[in-house]
């Protein structure tokens, strides 16, 4: 069992960030992928997009207004899209020096274009997942694809993982979503997992999280043990900050013990093959049972029943020998509890 890529979607975040603690978001940006890193994460994830295309102005909220009071996408989204295709290349450079992956959503086809060179895998957003042009046009640069399928019924999942395979992109990971900030446990749906993993077995299947942290990170745990091979959650350094995607990120902590978990299921899995390890060597010869006279008997006495009774340790002869041991004569005077071995017989 192999431990499954985690991404920390670091999103926007960092700008608030930024805002509370008076520094630049490319400061802060480098804070959450130190602490990204630090948490033994694989990849951290922004977003590359611009409010003027990716939300009319005229676009709802549909998150919990209670924690995001945006009301309108395209508010909410100017107050974060300052990133250009340069802050993107620095970032990029940075992650490698600190030996993590660099990945970003893109949202329009100009940031499409310039993470072209900066990223390995492309993730595509749910809100994507029917827009086929721009599913096509991602596919055909020839980069491994993560879509999430939130919201949305099966048939259009298959529609979409057509129209990336038609393109010519066949590395395909399709990453269960439930397109609700924060989605309760009882919406989580994990079991989704598995039926992705049914419907379409050539691909690889994750998960893409949007649950409120629990204490022991048992939601993602959960997922992994489901067959979610990649793993992203939303990442802060303060759950406290008011708005965007703090309020149902994970803290370093949080992806610290998921991590410590998932290194844990790997270790206790095993390899499913039934045999006798190194390590139940002597148990199962201590632990294991001979046939053990119950009385004192001199050589020459025929053994009956009543004169063996089976007990530990496993050094002699096996109980599943009983039937050829009776009726068979002692060689020698053996005193009670002597444990039977064929020379003694």
């Amino acid at each position: 069992m192999k431990k499954p890529f985690v991404i920390a979607e670091l999103g926007v975040n960092f700008y608030d960030t930024a805002k509370q603690e008076n520094i630049s978001p490319l400061e802060a940006a480098k804070k959450y992928i130190d602490a990204a890193k630090w948490a033994g994460v694989d990849a951290v994830k922004f977003q590359s997009y611009k409010a003027d295309t990716i939300a009319s102005k005229n676009s709802p909220a549909y998150w919990d207004t209670k924690k995001e009071p945006t009301e309108s996408q395209y508010e909410l989204f100017t107050k974060f899209d300052s990133f250009d295709k340069e802050d993107y290349e620095f970032l990029c450079r940075y992650c490698k020096e600190k030996d993590i992956k660099f990945m970003s959503t893109p949202f329009d086809y100009t940031s499409a274009d310039y993470l072209e060179n900066l990223v390995d895998i492309y993730k595509i957003s749910s809100s994507d997942l029917n827009n086929y042009p721009f599913l096509k046009y991602i596919a055909q640069k020839g980069k491994p694809i993560y879509l999430s399928v939130g919201a949305s019924y099966l048939s259009e999942v298959e529609e979409a993982v057509r129209t990336i395979s038609d393109a010519g992109c066949t590395d395909i990971t399709l990453l269960h979503c439930v397109l609700s900030y924060p989605t309760q446990n009882i919406d989580a749906n994990l079991a989704i997992i598995k039926t992705l993993k049914q419907i379409f077995p050539s691909l690889k299947v994750g998960y893409s999280d949007h649950t409120l942290p629990d204490s022991n990170m048992v939601i993602l745990s959960t997922a992994f043990l489901y067959g979610a091979e990649v793993i992203e959650k939303h990442f802060t350094l303060d759950k406290t900050l008011s708005g965007n995607d703090h309020y149902h990120a994970g803290d370093p902590d949080d992806f610290k013990k998921a991590i410590e978990n998932f290194n844990l299921i790997c270790q206790i899995t095993g390899s499913g093959k039934k045999t006798v390890l190194p390590c139940e060597m002597i148990p199962r010869r201590e632990a294991r049972r001979s046939l053990v006279l119950t009385e004192d008997l001199k050589a020459g006495c025929v053994l009956t029943k009543n004169d063996v009774i089976a007990k530990r340790p496993g050094t002699g002869i096996s109980p599943e020998f009983s039937n050829i041991v009776i009726g068979r004569t002692l060689k020698q005077d053996c005193p009670k509890d002597t444990i039977l071995t064929w020379e003694k017989i």
